[in-house]
């Protein structure tokens, strides 16, 4: 995070339940920042993309349901739109069924306080 006009803070970590996500406004944009935790209590990360779900033309992708699916390059951490069902990749915001629709993935970074930045491009 070198330029810190370029990043919005959206809020600590643990103010996200683990493996659910929220919704922030960045910019004009409404972004979906999720916490993803594995099984073993391990933090795996934390993602953001946008909220807006093209499918359903509804922002609601925040209130998704996170899981894992086996793609043809490897696992891949998911959110399941909670309209239509379909799957969009954390890290790309590929939709795993049809890449019309895909959504934007955002850089995020998570300070060592447990600050939780999106980057505004």
């Amino acid at each position: 995070m070198t330029d810190a006009a370029s990043w919005t803070f959206v809020c600590h970590r643990d103010d996200i339940v683990p493996n659910t996500g929220v919704c922030a406004k960045v910019g004009e944009a409404q972004v979906a920042v999720f916490r993803v935790v594995a099984p073993n209590g391990d933090e795996d990360g934390v993602f953001a993309i946008d909220n807006f779900d093209v499918r359903s033309q509804a922002n609601v992708l925040s209130r998704g349901l996170i899981g894992e699916l086996s793609t043809e390059t490897g696992p891949a951490l998911v959110v399941a739109s909670p309209v239509y069902k379909n799957h969009l990749c954390l890290r790309t915001g590929r939709c795993l069924e049809d890449e019309a629709w895909s959504v934007k993935a955002w850089a995020v970074a998570c300070g060592d306080d447990g600050a939780i930045m999106v980057r505004a491009s």
